[in-house]
């Protein structure tokens, strides 16, 4: 990624479509539709916050335009940059071995209890320093920002002890002062059972509500805690107690919840108000009714089905159909979903969810913000927020997903600065 280019002001014009995403935030039910196209639009940037949207020709005639540095489109399609809620951004190595056995037979489930999964990216990280673990995030956050991400959340989770843990979330913290995208940080100590508590599962809970978690908070680590609530990973009384401590500390709540097994993950992450439940594969039709009543997110990451090879995918449509707020998510990680590419996800989210693509893009922009706080910010085009936008080289926005596999993300801008450009790369 070259340097990102800073102007006080934009003239972005001759847009073939802008989804300007406008409107009350989140969207639910046929709202989830609504993008805001604006044809043959124009935008005014200035100071990193859009100032003007609309028409090309009403935006060209307004004074501050006339000295704005131009950006033509040339009929080209703008949308707010894809807001990634769902990421395990840091970690050692592939598990590309991991891959090859599971094509052979073998399950996720069964690779896990071998010492493989989750643990085998642990026992990687605690030998890995700070220096190399932060190279590989940039090398990644490059690569984001190329196929139009501009804020992601990221989890820790791969150390499991309390100084490869810090040493994630600290990482995490340099790095989004270091480069453009906005990295929102979580706390996921509650992963699975580290192997040195295999067998005092109920011990590590305590290490990490009487310890852990006050410390995370105390040196503002992160912004929010997971936990991954599921068979194989925590109870949900394991779960209530965690993200219990982790409310009383100041920290937002998020659960893995549903992937493997139906456990109750998603009526916990209704009963504690959290912002995000994620996963959400093996939920029920009373789980539906529960999501529908509440403010919780639900994230939806069909990158991980696709890479497992499962043929059932989060029910997409239900949750929509029902009312729920719906968002979608990478779920960027070595193991279950080794992607970085939001357009693969709404190709993904398009053919196997039956999501349509305005609703596939308002899931990965102004609703997943939402799920992060952000949506007063960020996730839409819209005056007097964040010029965080990314351009598709497509005539029409239903081209993103419909080229699966293929990025045709042009450029993107992050706070009014450009940080990827396709043609800064020839």
């Amino acid at each position: 990624m070259h340097s990102p280019r800073a102007q006080n002001s934009w003239l972005i014009t001759n847009c073939s479509e802008i989804l300007s995403l406008r409107g009350k935030a989140p969207k639910r039910g046929h709202n989830l539709s609504d993008i805001g196209l604006i044809r043959d639009g124009a935008m005014l940037v200035r100071e990193g916050r859009i100032a003007a949207i609309g028409p090309r020709r009403r935006i060209e005639a307004l004074r501050d335009a006339r000295r704005a540095h131009k950006l033509d489109m040339n009929g080209r399609v703008v949308l707010p940059g894809f807001v990634d809620s769902h990421t395990h951004l840091i970690f050692a190595a592939s598990r590309a071995a991991e891959y090859e056995q599971r094509i052979g037979g073998a399950t996720y489930e069964q690779i896990a209890r071998a010492d493989g999964g989750i643990v085998n990216s642990v026992l990687r990280l605690r030998k890995s320093s700070s220096a190399d673990l932060k190279s590989r995030a940039r090398t990644h956050l490059a690569r984001f920002a190329a196929h139009g991400t501009t804020t992601m959340e990221a989890k820790s989770g791969y150390g499991l002890d309390w100084e490869s843990e810090r040493k994630i979330l600290v990482a995490l913290r340099e790095l989004g002062n270091e480069q453009p995208v906005e990295i929102v940080r979580t706390f996921l100590g509650a992963h699975v059972v580290p192997p040195e508590f295999r067998s005092r599962a109920d011990a590590y809970v305590e290490l990490l509500c009487r310890e852990w978690i006050p410390k995370v908070a105390a040196e503002n680590l992160a912004e929010f805690c997971d936990v991954y609530c599921d068979r194989g990973a925590f109870t949900v009384a394991q779960s209530r107690r965690i993200l219990t401590a982790a409310r009383a500390c100041g920290l937002g709540l998020r659960v893995h919840a549903e992937q493997l097994a139906r456990t109750g993950a998603a009526r916990l992450a209704v009963e504690l108000n959290a912002a995000s439940a994620d996963h959400l594969e093996k939920l029920n039709a009373a789980d539906i009714r529960a999501l529908e009543k509440s403010n919780v997110t639900c994230t939806l990451l069909p990158g991980c089905c696709f890479h497992l090879g499962l043929a059932h995918y989060g029910p997409a449509r239900k949750l929509i159909d029902a009312g729920a707020i719906v968002g979608l998510a990478t779920d960027f990680n070595p193991g279950t979903s080794p992607t970085l590419s939001m357009p693969m996800i709404l190709s993904l989210a398009c053919t196997q969810m039956r999501m349509t693509p305005a609703e596939a893009i308002a899931a990965a922009t102004i609703n997943a913000a939402y799920s992060l706080g952000r949506h007063d910010r960020t996730g839409s085009l819209e005056v007097g927020k964040f010029a965080d936008l990314a351009v598709f080289d497509v005539a029409d926005y239903r081209e993103i997903p419909y080229y699966f596999g293929v990025n045709h993300c042009w450029l993107t801008m992050k706070r009014g600065r450009i940080i990827y450009s396709r043609a800064a790369q020839h």
